[in-house]
């Protein structure tokens, strides 16, 4: 979306792709559905190659692309965006032919491809990258300096796209079994990319190579060239599944502040693993890599700018206080390890997978070190940031996320079901199957949906579908008459139900209203009704006149 506020919902999406709109392209078509030229192959893997000259803004390389053959066809669509273009793609040593519809290339392969074989196509490509102005909501490649002069490279994607910069299958729905990503820079700077660094090569022409091999699938917008005048250090966190090892890549003037600082790198590995389970990429290891924007989820080498401080830019997005305890982006984006780059929505519509569990997340860490009453009042106080403007769930197949509120809203969605299920070891339970079940799959909303209701066995299709596919706050209606108390949901979808815990006269009552009046009648007469206050709800007393 056009309008970007300095609050959480700003931190991982390009919103200016995503201004609001009514009609779409045949481009957004291609690029957001999965079209014939897609549905007949399934990655396996991916080699990127690209040498980056800071001279004169350009890259040049190639990507090798392999995959399985699922359905027989023989043209196959490869993403690239202008001005990057493609020069040459080869298969078993033979030049394709292919041709251009904006975005897309379409490649009539030679070999005919057989059901089950695994082939590949190796595509080579050059240019000047979009050069993004705003990272990270302006996709692109940044070409900045840091403060000794030094050369400071990064790239940023996220709904722009990977084929900004390089050319792949550029859709959530599908990611390679595993990826080597060799970035070519100067000699005197260094790359961090994702998954574990296999070797440096000296080149003779002043530069070099370094390869990074990740062993685990990745989502297209997760793959970072990171290239700056770092410096390294390295621990191992004792978790879960063992030794997991941590590195952190900073610029070599913050690195004395950066050690004490990213002391809260472990900690947030501990809160998560208790929330949600094992880090979900120990063979790739966990990297924090130093960038000039505030901070990026790309896979096994988050990337952070936030300044060494609390909050988010130093200002805490909830209001509350708590903050101030923690830096933003450390825990937010490094908890997109589980939710984004594990579990990762099958389209862009379904981005609220990632950034409603994530927003969430950030609670779950107040609550691991301060507390539930903590962790609820920062919950609430990022209500402040709410417009429902339109609906978290976005419009499939076009490359079109929904609302920006599918940070805070998406979150208070989260913190209502956990109230509900008011046991706080059956929510963690849930959270931590939520990773096993889907760990690195990608995903729709209706199979989240679906999994949660059977898992817990409620029915939270009402929540979801008013949380998630209307604007609109569910109102708790109610009158007190005669001693009684009448009420109702209104404000909300049909068939909208959901349980609701109230106060009356101070003393705890759950209540399952429908849009229908019902009528409580207790011992005692009824003068005070309120509504918890960690339930995303609207309520209004309403006169007896108007009730009859």
């Amino acid at each position: 979306m056009k309008r970007i506020f300095f609050t959480v919902f700003i931190l991982t999406i390009t919103w200016s792709g995503f201004a609001q709109k009514t009609e779409f392209t045949h481009q957004d078509t291609l690029r957001g559905s999965i079209t014939p030229e897609r549905e007949w192959w399934d990655l396996t893997y991916y080699h990127l190659s690209v040498a980056v000259n800071p001279n004169d803004s350009s890259f040049m390389g190639s990507n090798l692309i392999q995959y399985r053959v699922s359905e027989p066809k023989q043209v196959i669509q490869i993403d690239l965006q202008p001005p990057m273009k493609i020069n040459r793609i080869i298969q078993d040593g033979v030049e394709q032919n292919y041709t251009r519809d904006g975005n897309a290339w379409f490649v009539a392969l030679n070999k005919t491809q057989t059901t089950g074989d695994v082939n590949e196509l190796l595509v080579e490509y050059s240019g000047k990258p979009k050069v993004s102005r705003r990272p990270p909501w302006d996709g692109g490649v940044s070409w900045r300096k840091d403060v000794n002069g030094n050369d400071f490279i990064t790239t940023t994607v996220q709904g722009d796209g990977a084929s900004l910069w390089w050319p792949c299958k550029d859709h959530p729905y599908d990611e390679p079994d595993s990826m080597l990503i060799s970035i070519t820079f100067p000699e005197h700077l260094m790359d961090v990319s994702n998954g574990r660094l296999r070797k440096v090569e000296q080149n003779e022409n002043g530069t070099k190579t370094a390869h990074w091999f990740v062993n685990n699938p990745i989502n297209g917008y997760g793959v970072n060239i990171n290239i700056g005048n770092y410096v390294h250090w390295h621990e191992v966190y004792k978790g879960e599944k063992g030794d997991l090892d941590c590195d952190y890549w900073v610029l070599d003037y913050n690195l004395k502040k950066a050690k004490k600082h990213f002391k809260q790198a472990p900690m947030m590995l501990e809160a998560f693993e208790h929330w949600f389970g094992p880090y979900p990429f120990y063979e790739d290891g966990y990297k924090l890599v130093e960038v000039p924007y505030p901070g990026m989820e790309h896979q096994s080498s988050v990337t952070y700018g936030n300044g060494f401080e609390n909050g988010y830019g130093g200002r805490d997005i909830s209001g509350s206080g708590w903050g101030h305890k923690f830096d933003f982006i450390i825990v937010h984006e490094s908890g997109h390890e589980w939710f984004a780059n594990s579990i990762t929505n099958w389209d862009e519509a379904d981005m609220w997978i990632h950034e409603s569990f994530i927003a969430y997340s950030e609670n779950l860490f107040v609550d691991y070190y301060w507390g539930k009453n903590a962790s609820a009042e920062y919950c609430r106080g990022t209500r402040q940031n709410i417009y429902n403007d339109r609906p978290v769930l976005g419009i499939h197949g076009v490359n079109y996320p929904g609302s920006g509120d599918m940070y805070p809203k998406g979150s208070n969605m989260l913190h209502t079901m956990r109230q509900i299920i008011d046991n706080d070891e059956e929510w963690r339970q849930l959270l931590r199957d939520l990773g096993q079940h889907f760990y690195h799959k990608t995903v729709k909303t209706t199979e989240i949906e679906k999994y949660i209701i059977e898992k817990t066995g409620r029915d939270f299709q009402p929540v979801f579908n008013q949380f998630l596919r209307d604007t609109r706050i569910p109102t708790f209606e109610y009158a007190l008459q005669d001693g009684e108390l009448k009420y109702r949901w209104a404000n909300c979808v049909d068939d909208f139900n959901m349980m609701l815990k109230v106060y009356i006269n101070g003393e705890l009552t759950w209540l399952q209203p429908t849009q229908r009046w019902a009528t409580l009648a207790p011992e005692q007469t009824v003068k005070s009704v309120e509504v918890d206050k960690d339930f995303y709800v609207a309520s209004f007393c309403i006169s007896d006149t108007e009730n009859k």
